[in-house]
């Protein structure tokens, strides 16, 4: 193994994973709805704290793409990664301070009613819908094909029928957290899952920082001394080096996750479970001091993995740096490892496996909740609770049987696209939508159709053609060069295309479809905007 993981270590950690697996299963058969009631299974009737619903949205936030993924820009690019580091965590502010409350006077249980709470109709439901599943559909193959890899990199292993056996299983753990749990026993998982990750991690980062003398700037020297690039690795541009505008591929880049990040439908679900306005500015607070205070520590450990262990070996290990998180806490004990750091190495191993559970098991529910509530029973004029709730349980099924199965297709490839593709549908078509129909009058129906469709569609069309998918050595098909648009996201193109196309059907609609739809806004902006009423629907 070139991590240099001792056996003990892996001995430890397969131990903790099958724990962690039983533990959490078991938490969320006694967390979960015990009858049929769909505000129970939807939203946990709301009964979270503000500070444990904080927890559970930093916890949906922070993915396992987040972590590892975030750690590797971190200590293969040095400052582009803060940069990106930064702009998830203010991507959530932007999500706390424009959307959140509004969202949550809107809603009841999906983005769908959110959107249909002034324009109702099957139709905006069920684009909805389908947006909510192309969004997150590639951040759980994401979560589920690097399941393997990391297993595999962790335990000692190297076969591909092992791996993919580690997809397939930990796939249907996945579904019956999200089947079996409903919303609290997720909530709990996720909430398990941001102590374990920030906790060990603050622990580490102070190792680390220990290693330095306690001092941050001696850090970041010695991470550019091992870097190989020098001075570069400590300003702007490494990242995006190899394209023909690398300083407004980064700005766009940026960009993307910023306004993307938040409004992915995983993420926005948690407003409806605070049971007051109150309660959502509260929740909100606490979820963005997590994420903050992981911005931090995975900044510290990704430098400390550079400074420690070199830039080359990091990228070696894995040409992306999805193991450089590991790899810096591992580095951070020094050659010889004690038994109270190997049970502290296991603790981080445990939460980045936790983080791959919980955040594929949040996804799955996001997708199973809107088939069900969006497209079903938005069919059936009267549908009983207990048959809607089985639909959403079979829902889950349905999303994550066809995800496990791409996931094991995928695990090959470089899965940045995919990560990619998840946030440009966020900022390019989710953001229009939900800033135009919650802060717009005279938006239209029309104008949402179009703004979801042609917003996603623009996002389908372009990138393929983006220097992630091919082109270069690290791309997802290095054997093929389409590379017809070269940056590194579409944002450059379809965010601007997705507030146009929302703008440009909403004046096409008509004078007399846009004053209808401005009195139908006015007949709900006290509910959205300032949470008057919270209606069902």
């Amino acid at each position: 193994m070139t991590d240099g993981f001792s056996g003990n270590a892996q001995a430890m950690s397969l131990v903790a994973f099958t724990a962690i697996a039983t533990i959490t299963l078991l938490l969320c058969v006694m967390t979960g709805p015990d009858r049929d009631d769909l505000d129970e299974f939807y939203t946990g009737y709301g009964s979270l704290s503000p500070l444990r619903n904080g927890l559970a949205i930093a916890g949906d936030y922070i993915s396992a793409a987040s972590v590892l993924g975030t750690g590797g820009v971190i200590a293969l690019c040095g400052y582009d990664g803060i940069v990106l580091a930064l702009s998830t965590a203010l991507s959530l502010m932007l999500l706390m301070f424009l959307l959140a409350e509004p969202l949550r006077n809107a809603g009841r249980f999906t983005m769908g009613d959110a959107l249909a709470r002034r324009m109702p109709g099957r139709g905006v439901r069920m684009t909805a819908c389908v947006v909510t599943i192309a969004a997150l559909l590639p951040l759980m193959l994401v979560q589920l094909a690097g399941t393997g890899q990391l297993l595999a990199f962790i335990l000692g292993f190297s076969g591909d029928s092992l791996k993919t056996a580690c997809i397939i299983g930990l796939g249907a753990l996945m579904i019956s957290y999200a089947a079996i749990g409903g919303m609290k026993g997720t909530a709990l998982i996720q909430i398990m899952k941001i102590v374990m990750l920030l906790g060990s991690g603050a622990v580490i980062a102070v190792l680390v920082l220990q290693r330095f003398d306690w001092n941050p700037g001696t850090l970041f020297d010695a991470a550019a001394a091992q870097s190989g690039v020098g001075s570069s690795f400590l300003h702007s541009g490494l990242q995006f080096a190899g394209g023909p505008e690398p300083r407004l591929d980064m700005i766009v880049s940026q960009l993307t996750v910023v306004l993307g990040g938040g409004v992915l439908p995983h993420i926005t679900m948690r407003m409806y479970t605070a049971s007051s306005a109150r309660q959502v500015r509260r929740s909100m607070s606490w979820a963005v001091s997590a994420v903050v205070l992981f911005v931090l520590v995975v900044t510290v450990v990704g430098f400390g993995a550079t400074a420690l262990i070199g830039r080359a070996a990091i990228a070696q290990a894995d040409p992306q740096g999805n193991t450089a998180y590991l790899l810096g806490s591992r580095a951070a004990f020094g050659p010889d490892v004690s038994t109270a750091e190997t049970f502290l190495f296991t603790t981080v191993t445990t939460a980045i496996f936790l983080t791959l559970l919980a955040s594929v098991a949040g996804m799955i529910l996001a997708c199973a909740n809107s088939l069900a509530h969006d497209v079903f029973a938005a069919r059936a004029r009267e549908m009983t609770a207990r048959r809607e709730m089985t639909l959403a349980r079979m829902s889950a099924l349905a999303v994550g049987v066809p995800a496990i199965l791409l996931a094991t297709l995928v695990q090959h490839r470089s899965l940045q696209p995919l990560v990619t593709l998840s946030f440009c549908l966020g900022a390019s078509a989710i953001a229009p939508a939900l800033v135009y129909s919650l802060f717009w009058r005279r938006y239209t129906r029309t104008g949402l159709l179009c703004t979801l469709i042609g917003g996603t569609t623009a996002v389908l069309l372009l990138m393929p053609g983006t220097n992630l998918v091919s082109g270069s050595p690290t791309s997802a098909f290095p054997e093929f060069d389409i590379n017809w648009f070269p940056f590194t996201t579409t944002g450059l193109v379809t965010i601007p295309l997705g507030f146009a196309f929302g703008w440009l059907g909403s004046m096409l609609s008509g004078r007399r479809a846009s004053e209808e739809e401005r009195r139908q806004y006015e007949s709900v902006e006290g509910w959205i905007l300032a949470g008057a009423v919270r209606r069902g629907g």
